[in-house]
């Protein structure tokens, strides 16, 4: 990936990625750090480039918790790794066909806009197929961290895998090579 030429911002999914998944969490003492996911977003800071988490909550839409809960459980976030210039949420359901669920790129191109960079100077990191589309629809570049909730055939697809979110953030700092497929 080399460098971070024209890289100005890097996005995270939340559940799985930043944080441990725990389904429908709308409970702020539940929320644990992934390993080595706070050192990573600290790299990217240092780096000098702007950080943002998108993530789809569709708990809203089926009524399994509110926005508070999800707003709650961000705040939580924020205060374990810092506060993320951007936070972007889609409470809906694949059902209500909305521009920002992902696999939809609605969700990291307005995270851009909002600070200011174009899609194509933004990375998404993320652990499911969805994350990877939703980067590439967008224009972002991408990474995918795989968890038990991958699956084998969004590993296949994914252009850059990596084993963790440290290594997906020297992937796209430039401080590890770039070999594609599984880590």
């Amino acid at each position: 990936m080399g460098g971070t030429g024209t890289l100005k911002a890097v996005l995270f999914d939340r559940d799985g990625t930043l944080v441990v998944d725990v389904p429908y969490n709308g409970d702020p003492r539940r929320v644990r750090a992934m390993n080595h996911a706070r050192a990573a977003v600290e790299l990217v800071r240092r780096a000098g480039l702007a950080t943002g988490v998108a993530s789809n909550q569709s708990g809203v839409a089926r009524g399994l918790l509110s926005l508070d809960q999800v707003y709650a459980v961000n705040r939580r976030v924020d205060q374990l790794f810092g506060s993320f210039d951007v936070w972007e949420v889609c409470p809906h359901r694949q059902e209500d066909n909305c521009g920002c669920r992902k696999p939809a790129p609605g969700m990291i191109v307005n995270a851009c806009r909002r600070i200011g960079v174009e899609p194509g100077e933004a990375a998404y990191v993320g652990d499911i197929g969805a994350d990877v589309e939703a980067a590439k629809a967008a224009g972002s570049r991408h990474v995918l961290v795989p968890t038990a909730a991958t699956r084998v055939e969004e590993v296949d697809d994914a252009e850059f895998v990596a084993r963790d979110l440290w290594h997906a953030v020297n992937l796209l700092l430039g401080r590890v090579p770039a070999q594609g497929g599984r880590p």
